[in-house]
């Protein structure tokens, strides 16, 4: 769900309209256009949040499928990102369980509690999809992958 100066969107249409204008410029930052305005957008996380469909496809929080991830991380709280080729996001915890019961280890095996403690911290690997999940720290996403979550809008600089 979008939000607009923190208050969540509840219209149909704007949200879709929000959601249908919603991209990355050519500096790392989030937008949405209106036609000539560009809004900046605030990221919690992620650009993108993805829903990991039966068929192994993540489709994104606006509709969009996201094709197949290139890489994919695991933060030191568990969240799972994915990075595909319309660009990161993180994986909808109601997907979790799904995604995990699709993981291995590195040599073959089940995914157990250890394994995945192993692999928050950074010291074993689990794999999805052929695909190594990498540790990365939270604080680190967005300079890693490469997007800015917190845009400063050139208009609101000042040359104090």
């Amino acid at each position: 769900m979008w939000r607009l100066k923190g208050e969540p969107i509840h219209h149909a249409g704007l949200n879709a309209f929000v959601g249908y204008n919603y991209r990355r410029d050519d500096s790392g930052c989030w937008v949405v256009h209106n036609g000539p305005q560009k809004v900046f957008v605030e990221l919690d996380y992620a650009p993108w949040v993805f829903r990991l469909m039966p068929d192994g496809a993540l489709v994104t929080h606006t509709g969009l499928v996201a094709g197949p991830p290139t890489s994919v991380h695991i933060d030191e709280e568990g969240a799972i990102l994915f990075v595909t080729q319309i660009g990161p996001g993180l994986l909808d915890d109601r997907d979790l369980a799904a995604m995990l019961a699709g993981c291995v280890t590195v040599t073959g095996g089940d995914v157990d509690e250890l394994a995945l403690d192993q692999a928050i911290a950074g010291s074993g690997m689990l794999c999805w999809k052929g695909l190594p999940i990498g540790a990365i720290r939270r604080a680190d996403i967005a300079a890693k992958l490469d997007f800015i979550a917190n845009p400063v809008p050139p208009d609101s600089l000042s040359s104090d």
